[in-house]
């Protein structure tokens, strides 16, 4: 268990926060619940935690019973797999969300994006039964203020794969479909907070290439699970100043 002072409640929500609440801890359950279950890419999706930090959290989560750690004997990966207790957290997980999905504003919900966690959750949301029948190369470009460091991303979708493939680098492919965009634009289309024609309109969200791919994006790139809520705040970025100024005569 943790070590962290409790809050000397008798009270099963401060109970169940002293057992949730050290960083990253939900992040893991939730991440379980996602369907990873190796180390690599529990760290790639979760994003910004160092190995050290989430072998210790694994640990605690074990400790806890909420996760079982699985060695297959034959080869020594270990998966780890959520146990029933885990599994009970969901409809509170999920009400979590939606309360957060529903009363948080949009700016500040987006505003933390990180693009290479954005880009690994993008290579999940690709549903590739839509895609062509062949090699599919699909670019992205980030134009972030300030620049991030990785800025181009690229997709490589291959017949009979099950994910495409995320790469950093260059993979010297012809490239079927370029995007450009910012890590607010397409987390708003992913989260149900904007859409690719009201981002395309605004000039946040800019295709190029295969026009099949173009006109079918909408059903290749899938949305969160939980963008589909009632009454989720839209992504509308404050105006120019000129803008606004004309709006006031």
């Amino acid at each position: 268990m943790p070590h962290q002072k409790p809050y000397g409640l008798l009270c099963p929500i401060s109970r169940a926060c002293e057992l949730l609440e050290p960083r990253w801890t939900i992040q893991i359950i939730t991440e379980l619940w996602n369907g990873s279950t190796r180390f690599n890419d529990i760290r790639k999706a979760v994003g910004n935690i160092s190995s050290a930090l989430l072998s210790k959290r694994l640990k605690e989560l074990e400790g806890l019973g909420l996760i079982e750690r699985v060695v297959d004997r034959a080869t020594g990966a270990v998966d780890y797999l959520r146990t029933e207790k885990a599994i009970k957290l969901e409809p509170a997980l999920h009400a979590l969300a939606e309360w957060a999905q529903c009363n948080i504003e949009a700016e500040v919900f987006l505003s933390a994006a990180d693009v290479s966690t954005l880009m690994w959750a993008v290579r999940r949301k690709i549903d590739v039964s839509e895609l062509p029948k062949r090699r599919t190369v699909i670019r992205f470009q980030f134009n972030d203020e300030p620049r991030p460091k990785n800025s181009q991303y690229w997709l490589v979708s291959e017949p009979g794969a099950a994910l495409p493939e995320l790469c950093i680098h260059d993979p010297s492919l012809e490239i079927d479909l370029f995007i450009e965009t910012t890590t607010i634009s397409l987390g708003a289309i992913l989260n149900g907070r904007s859409t690719v024609d009201d981002e395309c309109e605004a000039g946040r969200f800019f295709l190029s290439g295969d026009a099949s791919l173009t006109r079918t994006i909408n059903r290749w790139l899938r949305k969160s699970m939980y963008a589909t809520f009632d009454g989720i705040p839209k992504f509308m970025p404050e105006v120019e100043p000129f803008a606004r100024a004309l709006q006031r005569t």
